[in-house]
């Protein structure tokens, strides 16, 4: 079936196979690599992406669901080659370690930030629940949050 949707800001037209699922579309089809896959049932957060601004498992979707949605990766979140502030967050904080969930953290926060610009440091715990990491405790990823929120209400610069 032929899907339409936007991609990393690019309006894309492609051919799918109904069952085929949308971390196997963006790793294996189009080369987008940021997208892990750790568990492929919902559980680790790892396949995080934004689905029309939302943070969504990609393990959990099928690339038929995504007709006329709009999808960023991690690839395609920073702009003009400048790194989205949650991003330059993870790195002025130290919040990546091996750097499997990066990505997933990341997309998840940005939800989180775009929803809700003064968020609790309990509040970011909650909105990162679904997404494991097994490097860094999450104290310095709650940090990077933390930064990137006051960041993004202040209009500093990533």
């Amino acid at each position: 079936m032929k899907i339409h949707l936007i991609l990393n800001g690019t309006p894309r037209e492609m051919k799918v196979a109904p069952d085929r699922r949308v971390v196997d579309l963006l790793r294996e089809d189009l080369g987008l690599t940021g997208v892990k896959e750790g568990c492929g049932s919902g559980e680790c957060g790892t396949c995080t992406i934004l689905v029309d601004g939302e943070a969504r498992l990609s393990c959990l979707l099928l690339a038929a669901q995504l007709d006329g949605c709009r999808l960023t990766t991690i690839e395609g979140l920073a702009q003009d080659g400048r790194l989205h502030p949650v991003q330059q967050a993870f790195i002025d904080q130290g919040a990546v370690q091996c750097g499997y969930c990066t990505p997933g953290m990341i997309l998840a926060a940005v939800d989180l930030l775009n929803r809700q610009p003064h968020p609790t440091r309990e509040a970011i715990r909650v909105a990162l629940s679904g997404n494991l990491c097994r490097c860094t405790g999450y104290q310095m990823i709650v940090d990077a949050v933390e930064t990137a929120a006051r960041r993004m209400r202040e209009g500093e610069d990533a």
